[in-house]
């Protein structure tokens, strides 16, 4: 019982990231979810998604009273991050939880590359949004929700530069419109992952009221701390995570695809 409280005490950390960096919520609450309060990896998984739809949902109605979400552009993207979430949550539910994990944190290494790489600014001449290229976009929107409707992770992190570059959107309209799609492929991962798991609704609701809390806090913060620092700190931490579940995931799967072996 212990460890739940303080994976929920865990929950305003995940609010806070959210706040501050648009990102990282999903890949907070897995490890602590798996790690701390002691759920299965698929259930994790997918409470996560829910978690992080819910939040981001609320984001977007925020960027959108400021004109900061372009409906278009996020529909199309979003509409086929939906499609390959769906995909990819029913397939996770059927995988094996410690190879999730082993994906989850290769994810892992990749957002923390991606944040510590910074985000690219607008070219001048950034294709406008009324010409769009939509097979890419749609292309592009089904690899991103099915990454993350499979491990539950690679949000804003994925979402935000395809759209910045693809559809031509400044950076403050990007994360405002990304908030959008990341809430549609989330509740549509979930969707997937609910066809073969289920979950404690009582703590799961109790953590995103907690998650909610904590992104109205960092998006208050979010002036008064430089991003540059922030995003890198962030970006090293997640890294330094991911290491970790790796080493831990990865023998135990040799050791499980050994004993196989070895009985067949």
């Amino acid at each position: 019982m212990a460890s739940v409280w303080v994976g929920l005490g865990l929950a305003v950390v995940v609010g806070v990231a959210l706040g501050m960096l648009g990102g990282g919520g999903s890949i907070l609450t897995v490890p602590i979810l798996t790690y701390v309060v002691g759920l299965d990896p698929r259930e994790a998984i997918a409470a996560s998604l829910f978690i992080v739809g819910v939040t981001s949902a609320i984001g977007a109605l925020s960027h959108a009273r400021e004109r900061r979400v372009r409906w278009r552009v996020g529909g199309v993207f979003g509409a086929a991050s939906m499609v390959g979430a769906f995909l990819g949550g029913f397939a996770g539910g059927r995988i094996p939880g410690p190879v999730l994990m082993i994906l989850f944190a290769l994810m892992m290494v990749a957002t923390a590359t991606a944040m510590l790489r910074g985000r690219k600014r607008s070219a001048p001449g950034a294709r406008p949004s009324e010409h769009l290229p939509i097979l890419r976009i749609i292309l592009d929107g089904l690899a991103v929700g099915v990454a993350t409707g499979l491990v539950g992770a690679g949000g804003g992190f994925l979402v935000v530069p395809a759209l910045n570059l693809l559809g031509g959107l400044p950076m403050a309209v990007a994360v405002g419109t990304s908030l959008l799609v990341i809430a549609m492929k989330s509740f549509a991962g979930l969707g997937g992952y609910l066809v073969s798991v289920q979950f404690d609704w009582p703590l799961v609701l109790t953590f995103t009221l907690i998650a909610i809390g904590g992104s109205f806090a960092g998006s208050a913060l979010a002036g008064r701390v430089p991003e540059k620092g922030l995003r890198k700190g962030f970006g090293y931490f997640v890294l330094a995570m991911g290491a970790l579940m790796l080493l831990q995931e990865v023998p135990e799967v040799l050791q499980t695809a050994s004993d196989y072996a070895s009985a067949g």
